[in-house]
């Protein structure tokens, strides 16, 4: 039987892991009450660990393809079973899970659909339409969006705001795939839509080829734009949660679109080197945050979600 360790001692272990693993999330972190900004370290904890498992990563960094995806895939199947089942696990990142999933009313499904986007990626799955670009960001970051709105007090019931939650988590990622095209084809993934690629006339497997980096910079205009069109959609969620919920969403929408922008406004020298949101631009988000989490009530009282938003299974 596995030993018990202290809700505090996982808790350190997680604030760890963020700190290390995103220092965007980590800032934006920090202006959740105490019980909310652990939990959120805690739920962090084992979404990152579930990726470096899958990618043989770790803390985000250095990912390689691995050998053995299956088996990688199980052992995240696996732990994650057991620590939703209330069982200690003895990883301090599925213990995490464990925790918080005991503190709050988290839905499994949730971790059961983030799962499956690390199934996709277990089999070499690519998405041939813009349908199924998203589908993928929903299993990705759109269901760790919602598992986060439950963390900050959403009922999991609550399916309109669970709905903006998941906007969010999908901006997020679209902004990641336009960051990391590069990286990504490194690793032999290519998240462009075949679509896409098909329209732009690039020859799969080629997209990085010097002759194809205009089209390429157009596409990741794309992902930047519908990254800003789901931010944009998520904004109208924050009435539903307290201020520094509030406060710590809104600032790292701002402090992650930028990232989306940058790498738009890079043009062909986009994947030079990692875009990322600096120290000075992080507090000014942070500021402005908090001005629009003041003013959430009024400003982003109504808002009809847009009807040619993808929508997440139910």
């Amino acid at each position: 039987m596995t030993s018990a360790p202290s809700r505090a001692e996982v808790v350190a272990a997680a604030q760890a892991s963020i700190a290390r693993g995103s220092r965007s999330f980590a800032a934006a972190s920090r202006l959740f009450d105490r019980a909310t900004r652990e939990r959120a370290w805690l739920l962090y904890a084992w979404c990152r660990a579930c990726d470096d498992l899958a990618d043989g990563q770790e803390l985000g960094h250095d990912a390689r393809p691995v050998a053995d995806p299956a088996a990688r895939l199980e052992t995240i199947r696996s732990r994650t079973a057991q620590a939703l089942a209330g069982q200690w696990t003895g990883d301090p990142a599925f213990d995490a899970l464990k925790i918080v999933a005991a503190e709050t009313r988290l839905p499994h499904r949730f971790a059961q659909d983030l799962i499956d986007g690390f199934a996709l990626d277990a089999r070499d799955w690519r998405p041939r339409s813009e349908a199924d670009l998203l589908r993928y960001c929903y299993h990705v970051a759109g269901a760790v969006g919602c598992m986060m709105a439950v963390v900050m007090g959403i009922d999991p019931d609550d399916q309109a705001t669970l709905d903006r939650a998941c906007d969010l988590g999908i901006a997020f990622q679209l902004a990641n795939i336009a960051r990391d095209i590069e990286a990504d084809d490194r690793m032999g993934r290519c998240y462009l839509p075949v679509e896409w690629l098909v329209e732009m006339d690039i020859p799969p497997g080629q997209h990085m080829k010097p002759p194809f980096r205009p089209r390429l910079v157009i596409m990741a205009r794309w992902l930047g734009e519908m990254a800003r069109d789901y931010a944009a959609s998520a904004r109208f969620g924050t009435p539903a949660l307290c201020f520094r919920s509030a406060w710590a969403v809104l600032a790292a929408a701002g402090i992650y679109g930028d990232i989306a922008q940058e790498v738009a406004a890079r043009g062909d020298h986009a994947w030079d080197h990692r875009a990322g949101t600096g120290p000075i631009a992080k507090l000014g988000w942070i500021a402005t945050a908090f001005g629009q989490a003041a003013l959430r009530r009024s400003r982003y009282r109504e808002g009809t979600r847009a009807p040619e938003l993808w929508t997440r299974p139910r």
